[in-house]
């Protein structure tokens, strides 16, 4: 009847975008179905989470991060302000990995 299925190797993670939040599914099963010529994606499993998107034109790094997390980074790194904002902004807000890029165990 013409379906097909394929399962996509080696997929980390599916990002569902709508205009309030962001899905993010990591470490999802991934199969590629085509049946008559249409071409559908099914998503099974994984750890979902949803987060809010980047303002439209904005990137991530362009965003500011909130001020409770610049005083965590130089508090953990000894670093100044405007170098945790950086490492936040170049870490897309992870202050784990801001954190480590400032100690220089990134």
């Amino acid at each position: 009847m013409g379906v097909k299925m394929d399962e996509l190797q080696d997929v980390s993670q599916v990002i569902i975008k709508t205009p309030s939040k962001d899905i993010v599914i990591e470490t999802p099963t991934v199969t590629l179905v085509t049946v008559q010529g249409q071409i559908m994606y099914q998503i099974v499993g994984g750890e979902a989470s949803e987060k809010q998107p980047a303002a439209a034109g904005q990137s991530v790094s362009a965003i500011s991060p909130p001020e409770t997390d610049v005083l965590l980074v130089v508090q953990q790194t000894g670093k100044t302000a405007d170098e945790a904002r950086k490492a936040l902004a170049d870490s897309g807000g992870d202050l784990a990995r801001a954190i480590l890029l400032l100690k220089g165990q990134a």
